[in-house]
Parts: C-alpha cells; structure tokens; sequence
C-alpha cells in the first residue's frame, strides 16, 4: 500500500496544486483515466470545503489529504482540524457557524457524492474527514 500525503495551507489558491496533484497519483495508481476528471472535481470540492471550514474558524493547521493506493482501489481522504457540530445539533450559542455555512456544506457534500460512488464523511468536535474511493485497474502484465 503507497500513500502519498499532502498538506497546505488553508488558502483556496492551493486547492488547484492538490487537484492536480490528486489525478496525477490516481492515474499512476491505475484508476480510470474516464474517471480522472471527476477525481479532481470531487478532490477540488472536498479541499474547498476543508478550505472554507479552516477559514472561518480561523484555524491555521493545514489542510490535508491522503492519497492511497491498495490492491484494488485508490483512495483520497481530505481532513480538517475545524469542530463540528453533533448530528442534530445547531449552531453553537455565540453565534459562530450561521445558517448559510450548514446549507454550504450540505451543497458541496452533495456535489461529492455525486461524483463518487464511495464516499464516507466523518466529523467530530476535532475535525472531519471526507474519504473516496475509485476501483483501480491492474497493469497489464507481459507474456513472454
């Protein structure tokens, strides 16, 4: 298993360099090259968001993504430092995290899983992670 690990700073111009980053890793790996445009837009929109949670959190971790390559499948997780809110809870008590940041989130997570058949999303009061996983297709081998 080779993982690529990737980590900048929460500023939307180095979305564009883990885009690409992302697709170059991916083809190596073997995923589908019909597929690779959809591994950067899903990659683009999921370092958008971890972008947009660090900024207005006003944390200054990096963001980070993790690309891994297994025996069948290519995997990218992009992760965030910025606390989320418990599954039925609303925006905390001193206002932070308004009514516009929930319907973004749920805009770019649907925007996601449409463009990928496995998606898993977790998020805790420590950080979240989006994780995505591509089938990968084998080398062709030589026959002597």
């Amino acid at each position: 298993m080779a993982t690529v690990e990737l980590r900048f700073s929460a500023l939307p111009e180095h979305v564009r360099t883990a885009r690409l980053v992302a697709a170059a890793v991916a083809r190596r790996a073997g995923v589908d090259e019909a597929v690779l445009d959809e591994v950067r837009l899903a990659v683009g929109e999921a370092c958008s968001r971890a972008v947009g949670l660090h900024q207005i959190g006003g944390i200054s971790a990096p963001v980070k993504v993790l690309l891994i390559e297994e025996e069948k499948q290519f995997s990218i997780e992009v992760g965030d430092e910025a606390p989320h809110a418990v599954p039925g809870e609303r925006a905390s008590a001193d206002g932070s995290g308004g009514d516009a940041e929930p319907e973004e989130d749920e805009m770019g997570l649907a925007v996601i899983s449409g463009l990928v058949d496995d998606v898993e999303v977790s998020a805790g009061e420590h950080g979240g992670s989006i994780r995505m996983r591509w089938p990968t297709t084998p080398p062709p081998t030589l026959i002597d």
